[in-house]
């Protein structure tokens, strides 16, 4: 049995290995790639202005992701006090318990128990739960997921994926460019240089970078979040002071089968659970896990169960 404060550090710990672990790939496959080009095209290796480049674009696209939660909230309406009494109250009272500011509280109407969180910041954010979450789940199981969100609010983990998601897409861009360059076009040379063998290395591991970092960088990103997971997980206990509330209402989603309808890729990562209902994992096993947004739900469980 482990006490909350054990629970947390322990999950910071992992959170901030995983972390180093994603900025320090990001960095030598963003230098790989940049030297890549600049060989290729026949300058010295840097290629900073490609990666300025690449870093404008993918974080337009990633800022464009960053708010197109908004096109889920806009088909859900606006949570009134009257009409949503325990939703609304719930959340009051766990945003004081929690030291925060009340979010903005939409409600989604699909059966499918689920609730997300999102804004940049503690001051913008928004909290949608589904009908279904809300007739499904007593008071105190509401409370676990309500206080869950919560956590993620105030740990700022949408901002953070949101920088994640952009040095991702710099990769994914800047491996996509050396590729379709190498494939369409032949190599430059400066009449000054001739081949070396430190040039030749750059290439080829810019060839092996560009087949592979994309794929690495989303696993780890993918990690990332899992790993935010049981840290909201935690959260969650730390605010309401007990892990059955939570519990409970992860077994209520869990075995409930029906796909919530809005969700989409991009948004999926919100999500107290995977929205999509995927079972694969039972086919596939360890390999569907690195490609998941959310640790197994049994898996959260026993975690959760630990604490006291």
């Amino acid at each position: 049995m482990q006490n909350i404060y054990e629970v947390q550090a322990s999950n910071k710990r992992k959170s901030f290995f995983v972390l180093i672990g994603f900025v320090a790939f990001i960095t030598v496959a963003i230098y790989i790639l940049s030297s890549a080009f600049s060989i290729y095209l026949g300058y010295e290796p840097g290629g900073l202005g490609i990666v300025g480049l690449a870093l404008i674009i993918s974080g337009l696209m990633s800022l464009g992701s960053y708010y197109y939660s908004d096109k889920t909230i806009s088909k859900a309406r606006l949570a009134d006090r009257k009409r949503d009494f325990e939703f609304y109250t719930v959340v009051e009272n766990l945003a004081i318990a929690s030291g925060l500011p009340k979010p903005k509280l939409y409600v989604i109407d699909d059966s499918a128990p689920n609730a997300f969180a999102t804004g940049r910041d503690p001051e913008h954010a928004v909290i949608c739960a589904t009908t279904g979450l809300l007739d499904k789940l007593n008071r105190t199981e509401l409370e676990g997921v309500i206080a869950h969100e919560l956590t993620h609010v105030k740990n700022y983990d949408i901002r953070l994926m949101g920088i994640v998601s952009v040095l991702v897409g710099m990769v994914a861009l800047l491996a996509d460019m050396f590729l379709r360059m190498s494939y369409w076009g032949g190599r430059r040379r400066n009449s000054e240089e001739k081949d070396n063998q430190l040039g030749v290395i750059i290439l080829v591991l810019g060839f092996l970078f560009a087949l592979l970092s994309p794929i690495i960088a989303t696993m780890i990103k993918l990690a990332i979040s899992r790993r935010r997971e049981f840290m909201a997980d935690a959260g969650s206990v730390s605010i309401t002071r007990q892990p059955g509330g939570l519990i409970s209402a992860l077994k209520k989603i869990s075995v409930d089968s029906e796909p919530l309808e809005v969700a989409n890729k991009a948004t999926a990562h919100l999500y107290i659970a995977n929205p999509f209902k995927d079972k694969r994992k039972d086919t596939i096993g360890f390999m569907a896990g690195l490609f998941n947004t959310h640790p197994p739900i049994e898996q959260r469980i026993k975690v959760l169960e630990k604490m006291s």
